[in-house]
């Protein structure tokens, strides 16, 4: 059986680690630099950045927070907001990422994702992909959340696939920062769906929460924010007891 990852996102804006509900009314959450050390101190598996901003203020994300981040964590690093070409990547990659996220600049131009994977490999290239439901259909978002699209979820994740992505981050919009559980209905559509693995985001707010979605889900990793950086959930906790009910998980 593959291990379970547990993944802490910490979302930057303006050189700080941020938090909101359902993608609004953010709060700082500390010093990206600092956290990512205590996440990779403490078990975390991976990290994943976003530059929440970067999208709509049209730039890239900024290289010297990976590179200090590269410098501080002994862990894989996704970093992802604003990437539109391979030339972004490749100075990301060179300063010590990972892997890289893509969202709407793949939505824009899906070419993007042949790119990439055919330049630097599948596994380095994670789609996220935002998505609500409205009246039982999932649909994607763009901008970090703020642009609804009539694309469909599980026909986009289909393309992402076949165009090379080596994962898929999906965060259900009506879930995020609800503590309310992961959206594990359709995370369990996309794993049947899928060969590639599916990270589950938005919705954490209990340890069970992810028993749930590694169990229900079928998800290959489990991503939250809100109750890591703020003391809600401890990692090793959180492996201790997945490992009880028989999740594995690296400890």
């Amino acid at each position: 059986m593959l291990t379970k990852r547990i993944i802490p996102c910490l979302d930057i804006k303006n050189g700080r680690t941020v938090k909101g509900v359902n993608f609004v009314d953010l709060r700082d959450a500390g010093d990206p630099v600092v956290l990512a050390k205590q996440y990779a101190e403490q078990g975390a598996d991976e990290l994943v950045f976003l530059d929440i901003a970067a999208t709509l203020e049209n730039r890239g994300t900024t290289l010297d927070m990976v590179l200090r981040v590269a410098e501080q964590v002994n862990i894989p690093f996704t970093v992802g907001g604003g990437i539109t070409s391979v030339a972004h990547v490749d100075a990301l990659l060179k300063n010590g990422a990972d892997k890289v996220s893509i969202n709407s600049s793949a939505v824009k131009r899906p070419e993007l994702i042949n790119e990439l994977a055919d330049k630097f490999g599948s596994q380095c290239v994670v789609v996220a992909i935002d998505a609500k439901e409205v009246e039982g259909e999932w649909y994607v978002h763009l901008a970090g959340g703020t642009i609804p699209t009539d694309i469909k979820l599980f026909e986009w994740a289909k393309e992402v696939e076949e165009r090379g992505a080596g994962e898929i981050l999906f965060t259900s919009m009506n879930h995020d920062g609800t503590k309310a559980g992961f959206a594990n209905e359709a995370l369990a559509t996309l794993s049947n769906l899928l060969n590639i693995p599916i990270i589950a985001s938005g919705g954490a707010g209990n340890v069970q929460h992810f028993v749930d979605t590694f169990r229900e889900g079928k998800s290959d990793a489990a991503l939250a924010a809100s109750v890591f950086h703020f003391g809600e959930i401890p990692i090793p906790e959180l492996k201790k007891e997945l490992k009880k009910q028989d999740i594995e998980v690296r400890i």
